[in-house]
């Protein structure tokens, strides 16, 4: 069975970079900065799926969380 897409929850990390994780699946990886960080997904993403299973796409979706003072 062929997954078409995975999603990736992409955050910014605590003190440099991103991290990313796969929703429904059990894939962590992070960057350093944005272009890092997609070669490392690609890296997980081929680590974690056998070559008849490798999703056709992977879609990163970025979570900002920004707290104001009112």
């Amino acid at each position: 069975m062929n997954t078409s897409e995975i999603i990736f929850e992409v955050t910014e990390a605590v003190e440099s970079g991103c991290d990313a994780k796969a929703l429904g699946h059990s894939i962590f990886t992070q960057g350093e900065d944005w272009e890092d960080l997609k070669a490392m997904v690609k890296d997980a993403v081929r680590c974690h799926f056998d070559e008849d299973t490798l999703p056709a796409v992977v879609r990163l979706h970025l979570v900002r969380d920004e707290v104001i003072a009112v």
